[in-house]
């Protein structure tokens, strides 16, 4: 889906969590195809941060993955607000993030102070009118929680590794990863859970069957949020919801 797909008003923020190998990627990708939203690895930024010859940061991110630890929340927030406001959407799906609690305060601080660009009046012939969120608007609204066992991970990660490339799909590396999520990552989750915001999803099923039990909470939480007969013009459908659209 090319459009830019915004919603009605308001912005929407979805993390998606689980363990490394948990599917995080792979559902994020079939989310956005049947939903729109603007899909931010977190990972996957850290990592292409990492390549850029021009970053300062770039020798530091990659310690980091290779050790398994977690990069600095300064860096990935950095990065996370940097793709939001060059978007122009404000639905937001972001993977592998928050890693640890005072990611997630940071998280909010952060765009507190981020300004995005909103799309002008019909009459105004700017269109680089700028302002700032509210926290409030954008605490998550949605955590999914994908749960996998431990072994289907190891496996799902190990025959990655065969092709990916990557420095952290190795065996040792992958360990280390597994224990930092357990006492670093799964905090987060319990805290979200207070506020009653977290589906966990089982995951040690197929791509497909996961998502049979993924579309269903999205739909439902988007159907809550945003009543139908509140879209005045330029809409599209987006699965089962239609979104107003950046002309």
């Amino acid at each position: 889906m090319s459009e830019i797909v915004r919603a009605p008003e308001g912005t929407i923020v979805i993390f998606v969590l689980g363990g490394p190998g948990s599917g995080k990627g792979t559902q994020c990708n079939k989310i956005v195809e049947d939903f729109g939203f603007v899909h931010l690895s977190a990972g996957d930024l850290l990592r292409e941060e990492q390549r850029n010859p021009n970053s300062k940061d770039g020798d530091l991110i990659k310690s980091y993955i290779k050790d398994g630890q977690i990069v600095p929340m300064e860096i990935t927030v950095k990065l996370l607000s940097k793709k939001m406001q060059e978007s122009k959407s404000n639905i937001f799906l972001i993977d592998g993030f928050p890693r640890k609690l005072d990611q997630a305060e940071y998280f909010a601080l952060s765009l507190h102070r981020h300004l995005r660009y909103l799309e002008s009046d019909a009459s105004n012939i700017h269109t680089s009118q700028l302002y700032v969120f509210d926290p409030n608007v954008v605490e998550p609204c949605l955590i999914l929680f994908l749960d996998c066992d431990k072994e289907v991970m190891k496996q799902r990660l190990l025959k990655r590794g065969e092709t990916s490339g990557r420095i952290d799909d190795n065996i040792e590396t992958i360990e280390k990863r597994f224990k930092v999520f357990k006492e670093e990552s799964l905090p987060v989750v319990e805290r979200y859970e207070k506020e009653e915001k977290v589906r966990k999803i089982p995951c040690n099923e197929s791509v497909d069957e996961v998502y049979l039990k993924i579309r269903p909470i999205i739909e439902a939480m988007l159907a809550k949020r945003y009543k139908k007969g509140s879209i005045e013009k330029s809409e599209i459908q987006i699965g089962t919801l239609a979104y107003a659209m950046i002309p």
